[in-house]
């Protein structure tokens, strides 16, 4: 197994490669559950030559971000053996990887794991080891409508206030004609809505836990990011935003319904607009965390009977020779290749040919910071790095989609996710 990267990059490299020879005789067959975004859509068609070379038969379970994470937790933490492979991102990966929950990862010289930008390579690690393999990785920004922008007068600079942000999006605001001023996530998980309002929370100066570990969402700095949220989504948002997350907001930007859209900068890569432009998150103040940083990342699970096959496969599937097979594939090309991974990336002359957004992207990208500080005792940006959090920030998901609902009013909304946040830490033993 150790030459089957080498062979399986025969059909789209030209490298010349002998057939790989299995224990039994046969190929095996992989199954992989991946998130239902562009990139990985894309990766089906694009390993159609992983296995028309190698004979690996590759069978894809594609699932919503919400429904993906609780069914592959709950088959990886049982060891259920259902997947070969699964998406993860930088929640899960140091955290099952210390666990044992997730195979650790160790590729051949040629994949070149030091071109793996470096706060990719170190939230999918754990004590140093990779468990994880970035598909692609992301942080935030704002991405606008220059046109509109311009047609009503208003400017929109990197890092903004935002207060500016929610005049811009009143300005740009026209409902009466299909265009609606902010487009961002409503809907209810730890990796949708949560995710965007804990970078508002951050750049107003809060935190999901003090010192103590104690849940902080009755802090007067979680209310004035909710509420400003709030307004600007009920004033300025389309209808029905407490369902929307990434999919259905790049649905929007692109039937030429949104003004702006703060959210994940991978989504640069699937915008038709001629006329987006770029700037880096808004900031209320605190100049840490603004931005949030992930990674769509591919690890195998303890239980799979296919190790060998399923980490050479993930060898291939997040290598240069991987992005250079989108590059080159003409169903897609350098505009779609999949992108916060990789130094080399952002200095091929194809890709920064093809792609506007690369500059703004990898800004974003290095400017996320992680790491705990004064404000934040965690490791983590719009999540934290504990077992716990992923139940902790569903509760608050929930709680903030009825708010912006109006199920409930902010108040009522952030009492119930304290109540919630601190039953479900004190069970756990922190205190």
């Amino acid at each position: 197994m150790k030459s089957l990267m080498n062979t399986a990059l025969g059909l789209t490299l030209g490298v010349a490669g002998a057939s790989v020879a299995f224990a039994d005789g046969h190929a095996p067959e992989l199954t992989i559950a991946i998130v239902n975004n562009g990139h990985m859509i894309n990766m089906q068609t694009v390993a159609e030559a992983y296995t028309a070379e190698t004979g690996v038969k590759l069978n894809w379970v594609s699932l919503e971000e919400g429904v993906l994470r609780e069914q592959v937790t709950s088959d990886t933490a049982t060891g259920g053996g259902q997947y070969d492979i699964i998406n993860i991102g930088m929640q899960e990966a140091p955290i099952w990887g210390a666990a044992g929950w997730i195979e650790p990862l160790n590729f051949g010289d040629d994949y070149d794991v030091d071109d793996i930008l470096p706060a990719m390579a170190a939230g999918l690690s754990a004590d140093g080891q990779l468990y994880a393999a970035p598909f692609y990785g992301e942080s935030s920004m704002v991405m606008y409508r220059g046109d509109l922008a311009d047609a009503a007068g208003v400017t929109i600079a990197d890092n903004d206030s935002w207060e500016n942000i929610t005049a811009a999006a009143a300005a740009m605001h026209d409902p009466d004609n299909g265009v609606y001023g902010a487009c961002l996530r409503g809907k209810p998980g730890w990796g949708d809505n949560g995710a965007f309002i804990g970078t508002i929370a951050n750049s107003f100066g809060a935190a999901y836990f003090d010192a103590d570990m104690v849940p902080t969402f009755d802090t007067p700095e979680f209310n004035a990011a909710v509420t400003m949220y709030v307004n600007l989504l009920q004033n300025y948002g389309p209808p029905g935003s407490e369902g929307n997350s990434f999919n259905e907001i790049l649905a929007l930007y692109n039937e030429g319904k949104c003004g702006l859209w703060i959210d994940a900068t991978i989504a640069a890569s699937f915008l038709e607009n001629p006329a987006v432009r770029y700037a880096q998150s808004p900031n209320a103040g605190n100049p840490v965390g603004a931005n949030w940083l992930w990674a769509w990342a591919m690890a195998v699970p303890t239980g799979t009977d296919n190790t060998e096959e399923a980490i050479a496969f993930i060898e291939w599937a997040t290598s240069k020779a991987y992005i250079e097979a989108v590059g080159n594939h003409p169903d897609f090309g350098w505009g779609s290749v999949p992108t916060g991974t990789r130094t080399s990336t952002y200095s091929n002359a194809d890709f920064l040919a093809a792609a506007p957004f690369a500059e703004a992207e990898l800004a974003a990208i290095n400017s996320a910071a992680p790491e705990a500080t004064d404000i934040k005792p965690y490791v983590g940006v719009q999540f934290v790095s504990i077992p716990e959090f992923p139940e902790v920030g569903t509760a608050f998901g929930q709680e903030m989609a009825a708010a912006l609902s109006g199920d409930k009013t902010v108040e009522e909304a952030l009492a119930a996710a304290q109540e919630a946040a601190l039953a479900i830490m004190t069970e756990a033993g922190y205190y």
